[in-house]
Protein backbone atom coordinates (compact mmCIF):
# COMPACT_ATOMS: atom_id res chain seq x y z
CA UNK A 1 0.00 0.00 0.00
CA UNK A 2 2.87 2.38 0.73
CA UNK A 3 4.12 1.76 -2.79
CA UNK A 4 0.75 2.75 -4.26
CA UNK A 5 0.65 5.85 -2.05
CA UNK A 6 4.13 6.91 -3.14
CA UNK A 7 3.21 6.22 -6.77
CA UNK A 8 0.24 8.56 -6.36
CA UNK A 9 2.60 11.22 -4.94
CA UNK A 10 4.86 10.86 -8.00
CA UNK A 11 1.85 11.08 -10.33
CA UNK A 12 0.65 14.27 -8.63
CA UNK A 13 4.15 15.77 -8.85
CA UNK A 14 4.35 14.94 -12.55
CA UNK A 15 0.96 16.59 -13.13
CA UNK A 16 2.09 19.78 -11.37
CA UNK A 17 5.33 19.85 -13.40
CA UNK A 18 3.32 19.47 -16.60
CA UNK A 19 1.05 22.35 -15.55
CA UNK A 20 4.15 24.46 -14.86
CA UNK A 21 5.48 23.74 -18.36
CA UNK A 22 2.19 24.91 -19.84
CA UNK A 23 2.39 28.26 -18.07
CA UNK A 24 0.49 27.77 -14.81
CA UNK A 25 2.14 30.39 -12.55
CA UNK A 26 1.25 28.77 -9.24
CA UNK A 27 2.44 25.35 -10.44
CA UNK A 28 5.72 26.92 -11.56
CA UNK A 29 6.22 28.42 -8.11
CA UNK A 30 5.45 25.02 -6.56
CA UNK A 31 8.08 23.33 -8.77
CA UNK A 32 10.73 26.06 -8.61
CA UNK A 33 10.46 26.28 -4.84
CA UNK A 34 11.40 22.61 -4.52
CA UNK A 35 14.37 22.58 -6.90
CA UNK A 36 17.03 23.24 -4.28
CA UNK A 37 17.58 20.42 -1.80
CA UNK A 38 17.60 21.75 1.79
CA UNK A 39 20.99 21.25 3.44
CA UNK A 40 21.58 19.63 6.83
CA UNK A 41 23.33 21.43 9.66
CA UNK A 42 25.97 20.09 12.02
CA UNK A 43 24.97 21.74 15.30
CA UNK A 44 22.88 20.08 18.00
CA UNK A 45 20.51 22.95 18.69
CA UNK A 46 16.97 21.73 19.37
CA UNK A 47 14.70 22.26 16.35
CA UNK A 48 10.92 22.06 16.11
CA UNK A 49 9.24 21.54 12.75
CA UNK A 50 5.89 23.16 11.90
CA UNK A 51 4.18 22.24 8.66
CA UNK A 52 1.19 24.08 7.16
CA UNK A 53 -0.59 23.57 3.86
CA UNK A 54 -1.06 27.28 3.26
CA UNK A 55 -1.60 30.64 4.93
CA UNK A 56 -4.78 29.77 6.84
CA UNK A 57 -3.19 26.72 8.45
CA UNK A 58 -0.09 28.75 9.30
CA UNK A 59 -2.30 31.19 11.22
CA UNK A 60 -3.56 28.22 13.24
CA UNK A 61 -0.01 27.13 14.05
CA UNK A 62 1.30 30.63 14.67
CA UNK A 63 0.04 30.98 18.29
CA UNK A 64 1.84 27.75 19.21
CA UNK A 65 5.06 28.89 17.50
CA UNK A 66 4.92 32.17 19.41
CA UNK A 67 4.18 30.49 22.74
CA UNK A 68 6.93 27.93 22.21
CA UNK A 69 9.52 30.57 21.32
CA UNK A 70 8.49 32.63 24.33
CA UNK A 71 8.89 29.71 26.76
CA UNK A 72 11.92 28.17 25.02
CA UNK A 73 13.85 30.88 23.11
CA UNK A 74 16.70 28.45 22.52
CA UNK A 75 14.54 26.39 20.16
CA UNK A 76 14.96 26.85 16.42
CA UNK A 77 11.90 26.65 14.17
CA UNK A 78 11.68 25.05 10.76
CA UNK A 79 8.52 26.14 8.95
CA UNK A 80 7.35 24.43 5.77
CA UNK A 81 4.47 25.06 3.39
CA UNK A 82 2.85 22.90 0.76
CA UNK A 83 1.46 25.72 -1.36
CA UNK A 84 2.99 28.88 -2.83
CA UNK A 85 0.21 31.05 -1.43
CA UNK A 86 1.42 30.30 2.09
CA UNK A 87 5.14 30.31 1.39
CA UNK A 88 5.24 33.54 -0.62
CA UNK A 89 3.45 35.54 2.07
CA UNK A 90 5.29 34.09 5.10
CA UNK A 91 8.75 33.28 3.72
CA UNK A 92 10.23 36.03 5.91
CA UNK A 93 8.33 35.13 9.10
CA UNK A 94 10.71 36.38 11.82
CA UNK A 95 10.15 33.62 14.39
CA UNK A 96 11.18 30.90 11.94
CA UNK A 97 14.86 30.10 11.50
CA UNK A 98 14.07 28.67 8.07
CA UNK A 99 11.00 28.77 5.82
CA UNK A 100 10.88 26.20 3.03
CA UNK A 101 8.57 24.33 0.72
CA UNK A 102 7.81 20.80 1.90
CA UNK A 103 9.83 18.41 -0.28
CA UNK A 104 7.73 15.82 -2.11
CA UNK A 105 6.56 13.09 0.28
CA UNK A 106 8.75 10.13 -0.65
CA UNK A 107 10.35 7.97 2.01
CA UNK A 108 13.82 8.97 0.74
CA UNK A 109 13.02 12.68 1.07
CA UNK A 110 11.37 12.17 4.43
CA UNK A 111 14.30 10.28 5.95
CA UNK A 112 16.73 12.87 4.63
CA UNK A 113 14.55 15.65 6.05
CA UNK A 114 14.37 14.36 9.62
CA UNK A 115 18.17 13.92 9.67
CA UNK A 116 18.82 17.54 8.66
CA UNK A 117 18.48 18.99 12.16
CA UNK A 118 18.22 17.80 15.72
CA UNK A 119 14.41 17.79 15.68
CA UNK A 120 12.78 17.37 19.09
CA UNK A 121 9.17 17.62 17.87
CA UNK A 122 7.02 18.13 14.79
CA UNK A 123 3.62 19.81 14.44
CA UNK A 124 1.35 19.20 11.46
CA UNK A 125 -1.54 21.66 11.24
CA UNK A 126 -5.21 20.82 10.66
CA UNK A 127 -5.22 18.01 8.09
CA UNK A 128 -1.77 17.61 6.60
CA UNK A 129 -1.34 13.83 6.33
CA UNK A 130 1.99 12.97 4.70
CA UNK A 131 2.48 9.33 5.49
CA UNK A 132 6.14 8.91 4.51
CA UNK A 133 7.10 11.88 6.68
CA UNK A 134 5.02 10.46 9.52
CA UNK A 135 6.90 7.16 9.19
CA UNK A 136 10.32 8.84 9.11
CA UNK A 137 9.52 10.89 12.23
CA UNK A 138 8.45 7.75 14.07
CA UNK A 139 11.60 5.90 13.01
CA UNK A 140 13.66 8.67 14.64
CA UNK A 141 11.41 8.74 17.73
CA UNK A 142 10.49 12.39 17.08
CA UNK A 143 7.11 13.27 18.66
CA UNK A 144 4.47 14.30 16.13
CA UNK A 145 1.52 16.46 17.14
CA UNK A 146 -1.54 17.54 15.16
CA UNK A 147 -2.87 21.05 15.85
CA UNK A 148 -6.50 22.09 15.22
CA UNK A 149 -7.25 18.77 13.55
CA UNK A 150 -10.74 18.31 12.19
CA UNK A 151 -11.98 15.08 10.59
CA UNK A 152 -15.21 13.99 8.90
CA UNK A 153 -16.89 10.54 8.83
CA UNK A 154 -16.59 10.39 5.03
CA UNK A 155 -12.78 10.47 5.08
CA UNK A 156 -10.82 7.39 4.07
CA UNK A 157 -9.64 6.70 7.63
CA UNK A 158 -13.17 5.58 8.50
CA UNK A 159 -14.00 3.55 5.39
CA UNK A 160 -13.82 -0.23 4.96
CA UNK A 161 -10.74 0.19 2.77
CA UNK A 162 -9.00 2.53 5.24
CA UNK A 163 -7.04 -0.03 7.28
CA UNK A 164 -3.58 1.04 6.03
CA UNK A 165 -4.39 4.72 6.53
CA UNK A 166 -5.61 4.08 10.07
CA UNK A 167 -2.35 2.30 10.86
CA UNK A 168 -0.40 5.39 9.82
CA UNK A 169 -2.12 7.37 12.56
CA UNK A 170 -0.18 5.28 15.08
CA UNK A 171 2.82 7.48 14.25
CA UNK A 172 1.07 10.43 15.90
CA UNK A 173 2.01 11.23 19.49
CA UNK A 174 -1.07 13.32 20.24
CA UNK A 175 -4.03 14.80 18.40
CA UNK A 176 -5.26 18.27 19.41
CA UNK A 177 -8.66 18.46 17.77
CA UNK A 178 -11.26 21.16 17.13
CA UNK A 179 -14.50 19.37 17.93
CA UNK A 180 -16.27 16.45 19.59
CA UNK A 181 -16.94 14.75 16.26
CA UNK A 182 -13.23 14.44 15.50
CA UNK A 183 -12.54 13.14 19.00
CA UNK A 184 -15.31 10.55 18.70
CA UNK A 185 -14.11 9.44 15.27
CA UNK A 186 -10.56 8.90 16.54
CA UNK A 187 -11.78 7.18 19.70
CA UNK A 188 -13.92 4.92 17.52
CA UNK A 189 -10.87 3.55 15.67
CA UNK A 190 -8.86 2.99 18.82
CA UNK A 191 -7.07 6.28 19.54
CA UNK A 192 -7.34 7.81 23.00
CA UNK A 193 -4.35 10.16 22.65
CA UNK A 194 -6.78 12.94 21.77
CA UNK A 195 -7.53 16.30 23.40
CA UNK A 196 -10.41 18.51 22.33
CA UNK A 197 -9.14 22.08 22.66
CA UNK A 198 -10.74 23.96 19.77
CA UNK A 199 -9.15 26.02 17.03
CA UNK A 200 -5.89 27.79 17.87
CA UNK A 201 -6.65 30.47 15.29
CA UNK A 202 -9.18 32.03 17.67
CA UNK A 203 -6.28 32.80 19.99
CA UNK A 204 -4.52 34.45 17.08
CA UNK A 205 -7.42 36.63 15.92
CA UNK A 206 -8.19 37.65 19.51
CA UNK A 207 -4.59 38.86 19.85
CA UNK A 208 -4.92 40.81 16.58
CA UNK A 209 -8.10 42.45 17.85
CA UNK A 210 -6.41 43.57 21.07
CA UNK A 211 -3.53 45.10 19.12
CA UNK A 212 -5.63 46.65 16.33
CA UNK A 213 -4.47 50.14 15.47
CA UNK A 214 -6.70 53.00 14.44
CA UNK A 215 -7.02 54.23 10.84
CA UNK A 216 -7.74 57.98 10.80
CA UNK A 217 -8.41 58.01 7.05
CA UNK A 218 -10.97 55.21 7.42
CA UNK A 219 -12.59 56.99 10.35
CA UNK A 220 -12.80 60.15 8.26
CA UNK A 221 -14.44 58.19 5.42
CA UNK A 222 -16.98 56.61 7.80
CA UNK A 223 -17.61 60.01 9.40
CA UNK A 224 -19.94 58.81 12.13
CA UNK A 225 -21.98 56.52 9.89
CA UNK A 226 -22.63 52.81 10.36
CA UNK A 227 -20.32 50.70 8.19
CA UNK A 228 -20.82 47.39 6.42
CA UNK A 229 -17.64 45.63 5.32
CA UNK A 230 -17.56 43.06 2.52
CA UNK A 231 -14.36 41.07 3.06
CA UNK A 232 -12.61 38.94 0.43
CA UNK A 233 -15.42 39.32 -2.08
CA UNK A 234 -15.48 37.47 -5.40
CA UNK A 235 -17.45 38.47 -8.54
CA UNK A 236 -20.53 36.37 -7.57
CA UNK A 237 -20.58 38.16 -4.20
CA UNK A 238 -20.11 41.58 -5.79
CA UNK A 239 -22.96 40.82 -8.18
CA UNK A 240 -25.23 40.72 -5.11
CA UNK A 241 -23.62 43.53 -3.12
CA UNK A 242 -23.70 46.22 -5.82
CA UNK A 243 -27.50 46.15 -6.32
CA UNK A 244 -27.99 46.46 -2.56
CA UNK A 245 -25.99 49.69 -2.54
CA UNK A 246 -29.01 51.32 -4.18
CA UNK A 247 -30.92 50.62 -0.94
CA UNK A 248 -28.21 51.63 1.51
CA UNK A 249 -29.54 54.19 4.03
CA UNK A 250 -27.88 57.61 4.08
CA UNK A 251 -26.40 56.97 7.52
CA UNK A 252 -24.58 53.85 6.22
CA UNK A 253 -21.48 53.30 4.15
CA UNK A 254 -19.79 50.19 2.78
CA UNK A 255 -16.19 49.08 2.42
CA UNK A 256 -15.67 46.42 -0.26
CA UNK A 257 -12.41 44.49 0.01
CA UNK A 258 -12.14 42.28 -3.11
CA UNK A 259 -10.18 39.05 -2.95
CA UNK A 260 -8.62 39.99 -6.28
CA UNK A 261 -7.16 43.51 -6.15
CA UNK A 262 -5.57 43.38 -9.58
CA UNK A 263 -5.96 46.44 -11.76
CA UNK A 264 -8.11 44.44 -14.18
CA UNK A 265 -10.62 43.36 -11.53
CA UNK A 266 -10.78 46.78 -9.89
CA UNK A 267 -11.51 48.30 -13.29
CA UNK A 268 -14.33 45.80 -13.81
CA UNK A 269 -15.70 46.55 -10.35
CA UNK A 270 -15.66 50.31 -10.88
CA UNK A 271 -17.41 49.83 -14.23
CA UNK A 272 -20.14 47.84 -12.48
CA UNK A 273 -20.55 50.60 -9.92
CA UNK A 274 -20.74 53.24 -12.66
CA UNK A 275 -23.24 51.19 -14.64
CA UNK A 276 -25.39 51.00 -11.53
CA UNK A 277 -25.26 54.79 -11.39
CA UNK A 278 -23.29 54.58 -8.13
CA UNK A 279 -20.68 57.24 -8.67
CA UNK A 280 -20.06 58.11 -5.02
CA UNK A 281 -17.20 55.66 -4.41
CA UNK A 282 -13.45 55.94 -3.88
CA UNK A 283 -10.37 53.73 -3.99
CA UNK A 284 -8.41 53.39 -0.76
CA UNK A 285 -5.13 54.24 -2.52
CA UNK A 286 -6.54 57.61 -3.59
CA UNK A 287 -8.88 58.25 -0.68
CA UNK A 288 -9.82 61.87 -0.02
CA UNK A 289 -11.57 61.94 3.37
CA UNK A 290 -12.94 65.42 2.67
CA UNK A 291 -14.81 64.05 -0.36
CA UNK A 292 -18.09 62.53 0.74
CA UNK A 293 -18.70 59.05 -0.67
CA UNK A 294 -20.69 56.04 0.40
CA UNK A 295 -18.50 53.22 -0.92
CA UNK A 296 -14.79 52.55 -0.45
CA UNK A 297 -12.93 49.93 -2.52
CA UNK A 298 -10.03 48.54 -0.52
CA UNK A 299 -7.23 47.96 -3.05
CA UNK A 300 -4.51 47.00 -0.58
CA UNK A 301 -3.65 43.99 1.57
CA UNK A 302 -2.74 43.50 5.21
CA UNK A 303 -5.23 45.75 7.00
CA UNK A 304 -8.63 44.10 6.51
CA UNK A 305 -8.47 42.04 9.73
CA UNK A 306 -8.09 45.27 11.72
CA UNK A 307 -10.73 47.23 9.80
CA UNK A 308 -13.46 44.93 11.09
CA UNK A 309 -13.36 47.00 14.29
CA UNK A 310 -15.33 49.64 12.36
CA UNK A 311 -18.05 47.33 11.03
CA UNK A 312 -21.63 46.98 12.22
CA UNK A 313 -21.84 43.68 10.35
CA UNK A 314 -19.78 41.91 7.70
CA UNK A 315 -20.30 40.04 4.46
CA UNK A 316 -17.63 37.37 3.85
CA UNK A 317 -16.95 36.29 0.27
CA UNK A 318 -16.21 32.95 -1.32
CA UNK A 319 -19.44 31.19 -0.40
CA UNK A 320 -20.62 31.03 -4.02
CA UNK A 321 -17.34 29.43 -5.10
CA UNK A 322 -15.23 26.79 -3.38
CA UNK A 323 -15.65 27.98 0.21
CA UNK A 324 -16.05 31.05 2.38
CA UNK A 325 -13.03 32.95 3.64
CA UNK A 326 -12.12 33.49 7.28
CA UNK A 327 -15.01 34.62 9.50
CA UNK A 328 -13.08 34.47 12.77
CA UNK A 329 -11.60 37.94 12.34
CA UNK A 330 -14.92 39.84 12.18
CA UNK A 331 -16.48 37.61 14.84
CA UNK A 332 -13.67 38.69 17.19
CA UNK A 333 -15.05 42.24 17.02
CA UNK A 334 -18.62 41.07 17.66
CA UNK A 335 -19.66 41.52 14.02
CA UNK A 336 -22.51 39.33 12.77
CA UNK A 337 -21.49 37.71 9.48
CA UNK A 338 -23.33 36.95 6.25
CA UNK A 339 -22.02 34.60 3.54
CA UNK A 340 -22.97 32.33 0.66
CA UNK A 341 -24.03 28.67 0.82
CA UNK A 342 -20.57 27.03 0.72
CA UNK A 343 -19.59 27.22 4.39
CA UNK A 344 -20.05 23.80 5.95
CA UNK A 345 -16.34 22.91 5.94
CA UNK A 346 -15.83 25.48 8.71
CA UNK A 347 -16.96 24.51 12.19
CA UNK A 348 -17.25 28.10 13.40
CA UNK A 349 -19.52 29.02 10.47
CA UNK A 350 -21.77 26.01 11.07
CA UNK A 351 -21.89 26.76 14.80
CA UNK A 352 -22.70 30.45 14.35
CA UNK A 353 -25.43 29.83 11.77
CA UNK A 354 -27.02 27.45 14.28
CA UNK A 355 -26.62 29.91 17.16
CA UNK A 356 -27.81 32.97 15.25
CA UNK A 357 -24.58 34.95 14.93
CA UNK A 358 -24.15 34.22 11.23
CA UNK A 359 -26.46 33.96 8.21
CA UNK A 360 -26.11 31.99 5.00
CA UNK A 361 -27.77 33.32 1.85
CA UNK A 362 -28.45 31.78 -1.56
CA UNK A 363 -29.17 34.85 -3.65
CA UNK A 364 -30.18 38.49 -3.95
CA UNK A 365 -33.54 38.24 -2.20
CA UNK A 366 -32.03 36.61 0.89
CA UNK A 367 -29.13 39.08 0.99
CA UNK A 368 -31.53 42.01 0.82
CA UNK A 369 -33.66 40.51 3.59
CA UNK A 370 -30.90 39.82 6.09
CA UNK A 371 -29.09 43.11 5.38
CA UNK A 372 -32.39 44.97 5.96
CA UNK A 373 -32.94 43.12 9.24
CA UNK A 374 -29.40 43.76 10.52
CA UNK A 375 -29.77 47.44 9.65
CA UNK A 376 -33.28 48.10 10.96
CA UNK A 377 -33.95 45.46 13.65
CA UNK A 378 -31.80 46.60 16.57
CA UNK A 379 -32.84 43.73 18.86
CA UNK A 380 -31.88 41.15 16.22
CA UNK A 381 -28.58 42.89 15.58
CA UNK A 382 -27.63 43.13 19.26
CA UNK A 383 -28.50 39.49 19.87
CA UNK A 384 -26.41 38.35 16.86
CA UNK A 385 -23.47 40.53 17.93
CA UNK A 386 -23.59 39.22 21.49
CA UNK A 387 -23.75 35.65 20.16
CA UNK A 388 -20.53 36.24 18.21
CA UNK A 389 -18.75 37.67 21.27
CA UNK A 390 -19.83 34.80 23.50
CA UNK A 391 -18.81 32.26 20.88
CA UNK A 392 -15.35 33.80 20.62
CA UNK A 393 -14.90 33.67 24.38
CA UNK A 394 -15.91 30.00 24.43
CA UNK A 395 -13.26 29.14 21.83
CA UNK A 396 -10.21 30.76 23.43
CA UNK A 397 -7.46 28.84 25.22
CA UNK A 398 -6.46 26.13 22.72
CA UNK A 399 -2.84 27.31 22.65
CA UNK A 400 -2.55 27.19 26.45
CA UNK A 401 -3.99 23.65 26.49
CA UNK A 402 -1.49 22.50 23.87
CA UNK A 403 1.46 24.09 25.65
CA UNK A 404 0.59 22.42 28.94
CA UNK A 405 0.36 19.03 27.28
CA UNK A 406 3.52 19.17 25.20
CA UNK A 407 5.59 20.56 28.10
CA UNK A 408 4.61 17.53 30.16
CA UNK A 409 5.30 14.97 27.42
CA UNK A 410 8.73 15.94 26.12
CA UNK A 411 11.67 18.00 27.27
CA UNK A 412 13.36 20.55 25.08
Amino acid sequence: MRGLYTLAIHAYTAAVKAAALFGNAKAKQWVDGRRQRPKPDNDQSPWVWFHAASLGEFEQGRPVIEALKKEHPEIKVSLTFFSPSGYEIRKNYPLADEVLYLPVDTLKNARYWVERHHFVAAFFIKYEFWFNYMTALDEKHIPLYYISLILKPEQYFFKWYGSWFRKQLRHVTHFFVQDDTTMELLNGIGFDNVTRCGDTRFDRVAAIAKQAKTFPEIEAFIHGRQCIIAGSSWPPDEKLLIPYLQKLPENYCMIIAPHDISEKHLRQLTEQLNNSQLNNFQLYSSLHPEKESQVLLLNTVGILSQLYQYARFVYIGGGFGVNIHNIQEPVTFGCPVVFGPKYKSFKEAVDLVRLGGAYSINGQEELNSIFDRLIHDEALYQQASQTCRKYLESQLGATETIMKRITSTFSV
